[in-house]
């Protein structure tokens, strides 16, 4: 009878190994499918910028194209020292402004984190109402450009997006599941002031969730032309998205222009020049996002469990 039953058990966990190999299988296939479908149309966008534009108009878009041609990056080489200005003002307020806005976020999640934190729950309630209220855009407008005067200053561009509600209660999350609170008091036995605990302590073991929400900070400041477009008037501020955006409006002026020469209007590169804007917008997070992945799920999947 004992012998009976261990040779179920036995078949048992041989079933479930087998199900558990093929759903394995049937979810990395699933997975698969749904990376090849996020990176195809960026694929497919860098084929239609190397296409030739007579052959795209004649032939449509195509993985495979019959001719190659650079026609919309060389007409975007026409702009070389526009768009060298602007990439300088988008890593810059990229740069700067993504290391103030983890700096900020950081400090104020590890404070509203700690159980000895007075007033944690109102600054956490605080947050959490700033993501669901705002005071809307004619006040933004009027506080940037009339009581900050920043109206026309790359300041413009960094100071409005400066914290993010949603990475302040991502961090939140992070830091009370992955820093317990015997490591913090057992440094403040040891005489380490709260700076020292939250630069040489907390930091160091919270690099998943800087990672993730670093990703997410630079994402949005690189990505960002509203602002621009607000505040910014003169050329030589102009980001790179909201130059791109710009010489595409210019583009599609003059293609539906009537006075404008038709040869002029035959010539511009209009699919495979908005194309090359995209490769040229998209391309450096592109690079960077592999550097970040590891951290970034990582940090959004112990940040994600509920407390």
């Amino acid at each position: 009878m004992a012998k009976s039953k261990i040779v179920k058990e036995k078949i048992d966990n041989v079933g479930i190994h087998s199900f558990s190999k093929k759903a394995d299988i049937f979810f990395s296939i699933l997975a698969g499918l749904i990376a090849l479908s996020c990176i195809l149309p960026f694929i497919f966008v860098i084929m239609i910028s190397i296409t030739d534009e007579t052959t795209l108009q004649q032939v449509g878009y195509s993985f495979f194209p019959s001719k190659f041609g650079l026609d919309g990056f060389v007409f975007l080489g026409q702009f070389k020292d526009k768009i060298l200005q602007s990439l300088f003002i988008s890593v810059f307020v990229t740069v700067v402004g993504t290391v103030t806005n983890v700096f900020i976020t950081t400090t104020y999640a590890y404070a509203i984190s700690r159980s000895t934190f007075k007033y944690r729950r109102f600054f956490t309630i605080f947050a959490l109402l700033s993501m669901l209220f705002n005071a809307g855009l004619v006040p933004g407008y009027i506080v940037v450009t009339q009581l900050l005067n920043l109206g026309d200053t790359v300041w413009a561009m960094i100071i409005p997006p400066l914290l993010s509600p949603f990475n302040i209660i991502l961090m939140r999350s992070f830091f009370k599941k992955t820093i317990p609170e015997a490591i913090l008091e057992s440094a403040r036995i040891d005489g380490a002031s709260e700076t020292r605990i939250f630069f040489q302590i907390c930091l160091p073991l919270s690099l998943p969730g800087i990672a993730t929400i670093t990703l997410l900070t630079a994402l949005g400041f690189w990505n960002d032309w509203f602002n621009a477009l607000l505040y910014i008037k003169s050329d030589n501020l102009y980001p790179l998205q909201y130059l791109l955006m710009q010489i595409q409006n210019n583009m599609d002026y003059i293609s539906k222009s009537v006075g404008i020469s038709s040869q002029i209007a035959v010539a511009l590169p209009k699919e495979t020049g908005r194309m090359a804007m995209v490769v040229v917008a998209t391309l450096p997070i592109a690079v960077l996002y592999p550097f970040f992945q590891r951290y970034f799920v990582k940090g959004l999947t112990i940040g994600g469990v509920k407390e």
